[in-house]
This record gives structure tokens, C-alpha cells and sequence, in this order.
């Protein structure tokens, strides 16, 4: 059994993700505003958070902001649009996936098990601890320390990481990515990997717009590096 917290303002709405996911065998956290969310996050440790983006007072976006700043647990948005820049934004700042409104509760266990996933290290390197330059990833603590200090990773960067650098060097594209890291098996939005580069950049480079360790094949995906 997950516990999910599901912060959306619309009862409707509400009302049937938590039906949905209770008849699924999951405990499910109720708020309609970002403020709550912020409280039931602390008070009930929920293991995943579906946000609404549009959210009287304080808004999604903020609420994702607010929660990277000290929390690590997998999020995942709850938008009516898929062409909405908020979505890119709110990848941007943190969020792990995102999910179109409306959609079944088969769909949004689905994406929950998939972002859950991300921490498991992938089965294609037998090696558990591997040090490039200044940075050291650890498959067996499912971590990494850059100058020996450990990195905030979210999940979905997490297993990014442990993806491109278990094949240094190999070329992914955005369509690999899409299906190895976030378990999207159809021709997905690329905005996803995009956004979780530039978020893992920001962490993990010592200079994000000229990266040493994650680098782009224009037109084509990424790789690991350093060059």
C-alpha cells in the first residue's frame, strides 16, 4: 500500500483519484490548497504527491517549488492540458511526471509504481561504486557525491543518472530515455527528459551550460560523459 498525497482543489476530481486509488489498495491524503499540502507533507510522509497546477492561493508550481526545497519525494502533475507551459515549468521545478486530465486510475498507478521505480539501479552495470572527476555515484546507497558531499536527487534524476553513466560514453535518445528511465512505452513528450537534464545539470556541473558529464547529441539525445 502507497500513501498519496493529492493535493487538488476540485471536489470532483478529488474525490474520484482517491476512490480510484483506495479501490487500488492505496492509503490516500486529501487537500484542496498548496498551503495544506505543505502541512500534510510533513504530517502524514506520504510516498508520492499528485499536484494540481492550478490551485487557489498558492499555486502549483509554487507548491512543487516549495517541496524540492526540502523534500526528495517523487511528484507527479495533475494537468487538464498537454500543451500548457506550465507543465514544462513545473518539470522544471521539480516535479517527476505529470498526468493528463482526465485520466483513470489504472493510468495514474501506473505513472505512481513507474516513479517509484526510479530508485532501483539499473541491471546493466555490475559496478557499485564509480568515480568520475569530481563526482561518485553509488548504486548499492543509490546516491552521489559531488567533492564528497551527497547530491539532492529527486528519483527521476536519480535513475537518469544511474542510466547514462552505467553506459558511459553510449548515445540514448529522448525516446530510449522516455522508455528506460520513465517507463513511457509510446512516442512520448520529450519535455520530460529535457526538463530533467537541465535539473540534473544544475546539480550535478560545475558549470551547467557547458556540462562536462552529461552531454547533448544535438538533434539526436544525450550521453555520459566527461568528453
Amino acid at each position: 500500500m502507497t500513501r498519496v498525497l493529492v493535493i487538488e482543489d476540485d471536489p470532483a476530481v478529488r474525490r474520484g483519484v482517491s476512490v480510484g486509488l483506495r479501490h487500488r489498495g492505496h492509503e490516500t491524503v486529501l487537500v484542496a490548497t498548496g498551503e495544506d499540502g505543505l502541512a500534510e507533507l510533513v504530517a502524514s510522509a506520504p510516498e508520492v504527491v499528485l499536484l494540481d497546477l492550478m490551485l487557489p492561493g498558492m499555486s502549483g508550481l509554487e507548491t512543487c517549488r516549495r517541496i524540492r526545497a526540502f523534500s526528495q519525494v517523487p511528484i507527479v502533475i495533475l494537468s487538464a492540458r498537454d500543451d500548457d507551459v506550465d507543465i514544462v515549468v513545473g518539470l522544471e521545478a521539480g516535479a517527476d511526471d505529470y498526468v493528463i486530465k482526465p485520466a483513470s486510475s489504472e493510468v495514474i498507478e501506473a505513472r505512481m509504481r513507474a516513479v517509484l521505480r526510479r530508485t532501483t539501479p539499473p541491471a546493466s552495470s555490475d559496478q557499485t561504486r564509480t568515480t568520475h572527476g569530481d563526482l561518485l555515484i553509488d548504486r548499492v546507497a543509490l546516491r552521489a557525491l559531488k567533492h564528497g558531499t551527497p547530491v539532492a536527487l529527486a528519483p527521476t534524476e536519480l535513475k537518469l543518472l544511474l542510466f547514462l553513466s552505467a553506459a558511459p560514453e553510449q548515445t540514448f535518445s529522448r525516446q530510449q530515455l522516455l522508455e528506460q528511465v520513465w517507463e513511457h512505452t509510446f512516442h512520448g513528450d520529450y519535455r520530460l527528459v529535457d526538463a530533467c537534464v537541465m535539473r540534473l545539470r544544475a546539480k550535478i556541473e560545475d558549470d551547467p551550460r557547458n556540462p562536462g558529464y552529461i552531454q547533448t547529441v544535438r538533434g539526436f539525445g544525450y550521453r555520459f560523459g566527461p568528453l
